[in-house]
């Protein structure tokens, strides 16, 4: 255990960030299983979802992520597979700002 007290706190968080790197990768790995396994429209969508999130959390390099991305979507492809477009969500248009000045 080391003795200096930000070399205490790096141990903390050190092992806080493994548990999330842990839990990160576990659910990607988890959901490219359920594509090979079984490939369908919702298991490619999860899949290249967990890639790209294991990837912004630097988990996984981002050329990994591509590489994998791309054979997911090959094998999805080779089931004839195709992955639809969910139709956006609508949010509520706000009114413009008026551009008066506060004085």
């Amino acid at each position: 255990m080391p003795i200096i007290k930000s070399a205490r706190k790096r141990v903390k968080t050190a092992k806080k960030a493994t548990i999330r790197n842990a839990k990160t990768k576990r659910q990607f790995k988890a959901s490219l299983k359920s594509l090979s396994s079984k490939p369908t429209a919702d298991a490619l969508r999860e899949a290249q979802s967990a890639i790209d999130k294991a990837a912004k959390r630097h988990v996984i390099h981002k050329n990994k992520a591509a590489r994998l991305k791309r054979r997911a979507a090959l094998l999805a492809k080779a089931a004839n597979v195709k992955l639809v477009k969910k139709a956006p969500v609508k949010t509520k248009t706000t009114k413009p700002r008026s551009a008066t000045k506060k004085k």
